[in-house]
């Protein structure tokens, strides 16, 4: 798990995440007045922290056989009977390919700093390597001009888990080729957004990929087995510093250079100490199997043989390359237990009594992500962070005004950054946060049937209304604070 003291301040904790306003007494130094004549009082951050929103291509786009797209692993799982709820694909997911000026000016008009999208490979490259699509990359072209005109920073991410189909027949990330082929791709794909983009992603949660893609088979490209999760992290890590390295010698000196991982603290179901194993070792798989290649050059030690088969002597040099940035995808802790049934011999268990819970029933536990910024500052050398995923699926609920009335959300988003303010004030190198996400999108595997959006979707039409969760997080911008109530 990531803080190690868990057994000795699990069930003081316990009433904070139930509750979520242990996060808010704990501020009360810092609590200030939101602006001239706001009676509310709020919590303030730094002058200079980013404020922003996240998307990725396969859920927004649409599009996907327009202008040279070639297929993705997604399309394939998406239109394979079964694997998603209700039938739903990507096809047209919120057509932000038509869109996207519509979708540029409502961040523009929340005061949005930066938005951070990920880049479709396939759209780019349709055989995953080779030649590049001209017209596949214009789009990102236009995108990138649409948001710096508005002041807004693009910070785009080069892989959000559409790896291109013909590259997945080639074994994808289970054969160590790909991060030559990713590379490239990189490489490409800087070479022309470049000279404006400034700030780049090299991957989006490699051990969901690996865990959901490549383990239990939940998620595009549907394979199975620990091994080849296994595979699928490690190839993951060593193209990411393959791209790294390569990036900073063709000019890198002048980007910024990330990635990001989802992480969520892992802690044995009820605090008890027979349940205390399984939270390491999946703590290790979801967590460590990413932070420790990166940031300490070795492998976690619960895994470290399996890992030593895959890998060959100089994999970790090159995985370990210096980041200008972490970004930090958090939602809930991951509460575990025995299960022989599971890919590593976990499973998850209930979160403690009186949790509150999302509308997929994950828990919301704000002060997770205070544990997660505590534990980069104390073990991984308190590296600049940025949140790049935090949200909530919610049943939307319509109120007199016609619109979202999403109190729940806002709730949500209000805890969580609450705890983020928490956790600067503590030393913690927290530079930004982006919401997840703009709009009401394709879920994977869940279809269209969650809305973790700031921005209603009409499925039928396509419209988009903001909700009362978008107009909040506009006031928190404009003020670079956070109410308490």
């Amino acid at each position: 798990m990531l803080r190690r003291t868990f057994l000795k301040t699990a069930l003081k904790a316990t009433a904070v995440t139930a509750a979520g306003t242990g996060v808010v007494a704990a501020l009360g130094r810092k609590a200030v007045q939101a602006a001239p004549g706001i009676a509310v009082p709020s919590v303030s951050f730094p002058a200079d922290f980013l404020w922003g929103v996240s998307t990725s291509s396969y859920q927004i786009e649409g599009a996907v056989a327009e202008d040279g797209r070639g297929p993705s692993v997604w399309d394939t799982y998406s239109h394979s009977y079964g694997r998603i709820a209700n039938g739903d694909t990507g096809d047209v997911a919120c057509d932000h390919y038509h869109r996207y000026a519509e979708d540029v000016d409502l961040m523009a008009r929340a005061g949005m700093k930066a938005y951070r999208f990920s880049i479709a490979w396939p759209r780019v490259m349709p055989q995953g390597s080779g030649a590049v699509n001209a017209k596949g990359l214009d789009f990102y072209d236009r995108l990138t001009d649409s948001l710096l005109a508005r002041g807004i920073q693009p910070w785009p991410c080069l892989f959000h888990w559409d790896l291109p189909q013909a590259l997945q027949d080639r074994g994808g990330w289970t054969n160590r080729d790909i991060a030559g082929w990713f590379t490239d791709y990189a490489l490409a794909v800087t070479a022309k957004l470049g000279d404006r983009a400034k700030n780049w992603v090299m991957l989006n949660e490699p051990s969901v990929v690996a865990i959901f893609g490549h383990g239990t088979g939940g998620h595009a490209p549907g394979l199975t087995g620990r091994e080849t999760c296994l595979k699928a992290i490690h190839h993951q890590n060593l193209a990411q510093g393959t791209a790294l390295a390569a990036l900073r010698q063709a000019g890198g000196r002048n980007w910024q250079l990330g990635t990001v991982l989802s992480l969520q603290p892992s802690w044995p179901v009820g605090g008890l100490d027979s349940n205390y194993p399984a939270s390491l070792m999946w703590d290790a798989v979801w967590n460590r199997s990413c932070l420790d290649p990166l940031f300490k050059g070795r492998f976690p030690e619960l895994l470290e043989a399996e890992f030593a088969r895959i890998a060959k002597p100089d994999d970790l040099a090159r995985i370990k390359q210096p980041v200008d940035f972490l970004g930090v995808n958090y939602y809930s802790r991951m509460h575990q237990q025995p299960d022989p049934q599971g890919l590593f011999g976990t499973g998850y268990g209930s979160a403690p009594e009186g949790t509150r819970k999302t509308g997929m029933d994950w828990p919301v536990e704000p002060d997770g992500l205070s544990e997660i910024l505590a534990e980069l500052q104390e073990k991984y050398g308190n590296p600049p962070v940025y949140v790049t995923e935090n949200g909530a699926d919610y049943p939307d609920t319509i109120g007199p005004s016609g619109r979202v009335e999403d109190r729940d959300r806002i709730a949500y988003l209000r805890d969580h950054l609450l705890a983020a303010a928490k956790s600067i004030d503590e030393g913690c190198n927290l530079k930004g946060y982006m919401a997840w996400t703009l709009l009401d999108n394709f879920e994977w595997s869940e279809g269209y049937r969650r809305h973790f959006g700031l921005v209603q979707v009409d499925r039928k039409t396509l419209a988009r209304t903001p909700k009362a969760s978008y107009d909040w997080y506009a006031s928190v911008i404009r003020d670079n604070a956070v109410p308490l109530a």
